[in-house]
């Protein structure tokens, strides 16, 4: 019935989705399998993409040749760059979306990939001979042939749903839970674990009485996730609300806590710490006399809205006499309840930096089955588990992104060198050269590489040239733009910054912290000799030269640690080497790093550890 694939991806979240898309695009024959082909790429949690660092996430999956970016232009309804008070390695894209027209566009897209074949049905085991996965075993007991298998099970492997002290097994509401998977692969050797995630009950936008609510609108002049022309920014934005909690919110909240599935022990797998739910939320943080509430449309169409900061796993009628109590939601109609679900993940220090398995080849694991949370974090895991799948099959070398590189080399390195307890979720405060690793540079920073291993199109690389060029032409213009007293020093003044008394280059007066370009722009003449060029492009070049120095010194730190990425492992016997702390021994042997620079990023491996590695290599 089925030849053999080269890869077959089992799930269609966001991690199967850009998993299968981008072995499929690089030239790979792939089977995506899913239990429900009318859930394909759906936003189980919020509808909304990017947000602090998952938006420069967003931004490097495009930049390599993926989907997510174009299809959250394609559907967004609002965009906001977060973080424009602070520096510009804090900026960070988000937008809201159209639940519906984000999983449509998500099925088109790969209905139009021709190398992609679809089959709808539950996968409940590996077929694997002499440590090699050789294909998937259905629920019909169907054989699958394969060369390579991306594991992106999501919140299904052995799913169960709390909703106070009731209890039924899902993957999703509505949808059942996976089975067999988890079984098999621990009588294979591996280690399997429980977390936990959330979500809050959606309400019927008509009841809602915004009036008592704060609007909080998309950007003035809105910009988009894709690097390429082909999506365009929004002309129309819908806007959100926030409203709060209060003593009254908490109170209700806390008259169901003995019913609690999380209080009373039912729930056993650990949530994410940094999207609690709210009982966890008025419990653990006693002393706020209120929360805020984020009121998040569903779509351009629907009047479903979704509660962000209301997430729970209380019973139905203590939720929804609680919302009742909320400003805006004294007449509110309930959807459905919130609930929290709990399943299997497998602790990611079992795998390669390339996402493959150690114990079993050809298979690798990608999203919330390596103890990750997010949308974003999950489809750039599911892009390099799909290329490096395809890499394997081709017979190439691995493609790993550093630390220094890409946030998804970051997530990447830090989940398999230290592990994670908890759902791992992604922020700026993670990565040791966020300069580097901005928003706006990521199509410098890696389409190259994209083009370079097949995936991205030579389209994207004609704009980063052109990109490289623009700016340093804006570069060269700012610095021979002299500016004279007479023009600046109103300016300067009015911002707190010292006059200067002879003309001086633009470039120079930009490097001050209190001043930038647009102050300039207001001039007419300046205005004029930079109209040729985009504005996005100008605000590119002008965070080039005020971070200059900075830039430059992670740079060199960068290029140091590099040094260390080199000096490559052989295999040892780590228990020869008396000298080693237990814990780095222990640790060393369970990785089996495969640079130095790799083993001094393991948690538990400490400095003198690192030193008496290099001792014995010599160095």
């Amino acid at each position: 019935m089925f030849k053999e694939y080269d890869v077959i991806v089992v799930g269609a979240g966001h991690a199967g989705c850009e998993a299968a898309a981008a072995a499929a695009n690089m030239g790979s024959k792939v089977l995506l399998i899913t239990m429900n082909m009318q859930t394909i790429a759906q936003m189980s949690c919020n509808p909304a993409m990017g947000g602090v660092a998952k938006g420069q996430i967003v931004r490097e999956i495009d930049a390599l040749g993926g989907l997510s970016g174009i299809i959250t232009d394609k559907s967004a309804i609002q965009f906001r760059m977060l973080n424009r008070s602070k520096g510009p390695a804090m900026w960070s894209p988000r937008t809201q979306n159209d639940r519906m027209r984000f999983a449509e566009e998500w099925r088109l897209q790969l209905e139009a990939i021709s190398n992609i074949d679809f089959w709808q049905e539950m996968v409940g085991g590996l077929v694997v001979k002499e440590g090699k996965v050789v294909g998937v075993r259905t629920a019909l007991g169907i054989e699958i042939p394969c060369k390579a298998v991306v594991l992106t099970n999501g919140t299904f492997l052995n799913g169960v749903i709390h909703i106070g002290e009731k209890r039924f097994g899902g993957g999703r509401t509505g949808e059942k839970a996976a089975t067999g998977i988890t079984e098999q692969l621990i009588e294979l050797g591996f280690e399997a674990g429980r977390m936990k995630t959330g979500t809050p009950p959606r309400i019927d936008g008509r009841s809602l009485d915004y009036s008592k609510m704060e609007e909080q609108k998309g950007d003035e002049n809105p910009s988009k996730f894709s690097y390429l022309d082909s999506t365009k920014p929004l002309a129309l934005q819908k806007s959100c609300f926030i409203t709060y909690t209060n003593h009254a919110v908490h109170e209700a909240l806390k008259e169901g806590f003995d019913r609690s599935p999380m209080y009373s022990g039912r729930i056993q797998g650990r949530g994410p710490r940094y999207c609690p739910s709210v009982e966890d939320k008025i419990n653990r943080f006693a002393d706020k006399e209120r929360h805020q509430i984020f009121v998040e449309p569903e779509g351009w169409d629907t009047v479903e809205i979704y509660v962000n900061g209301f997430s729970t796993s209380l019973p139905e009628d203590v939720q929804y006499k609680a919302l009742q109590l909320i400003p805006g939601f004294e007449n509110a109609r309930m959807f459905r309840p919130g609930y929290a679900i709990e399943y299997d993940y497998f602790p990611p220090m079992q795998l390669e930096l390339s996402l493959e398995t150690k114990l079993i080849q050809n298979l690798y694991f990608a999203g919330q089955i390596n103890g990750t949370t997010g949308y974003e974090e999950a489809a750039c895991q599911g892009l390099m588990a799909g290329i490096n799948a395809h890499n394997k099959v081709r017979e190439k070398d691995p493609f790993i992104l550093k630390r220094s590189e890409a946030y998804i080399g970051v997530l990447i390195d830090d989940l398999i060198n230290k592990g994670t307890e908890e759902p791992y979720r992604m922020f700026t405060s993670r990565a040791e050269y966020r300069i580097l690793l901005r928003q706006d540079n990521a199509d410098l920073r890696l389409t190259p590489k994209g083009v370079e291993i097949g995936l991205a199109r030579e389209e994207r690389l004609i704009n980063v040239r052109k990109k490289e060029e623009d700016t340093k032409a804006i570069l060269k213009k700012l610095k021979e733009t002299k500016i004279s007293p007479e023009q600046v020093n109103g300016i300067l003044e009015s911002k707190g910054s010292s006059p200067i008394r002879e003309k001086m280059a633009m470039y120079n007066l930009i490097k001050r912290p209190d001043i930038e370009i647009q102050d300039f722009l207001l001039n007419e003449e300046i205005k004029k000799s930079f109209s040729s060029f985009e504005e996005e492009l100008i605000s590119f070049a002008t965070i080039e030269v005020k971070y200059e120095d900075y830039i430059q010194k992670e740079e060199q730190i960068a290029q140091k640690m590099s040094a260390l990425e080199n000096l490559v492992i052989p295999n040892i016997n780590y228990d020869q080497l008396i000298s080693l702390s237990a814990e780095g021994r222990e640790k060393l042997k369970k990785i089996k790093p495969q640079t130095i620079g790799q083993a001094s990023r393991i948690s538990g491996v400490s400095p003198a550890d690192i030193s008496i590695l290099m001792v014995y290599l010599g160095r």
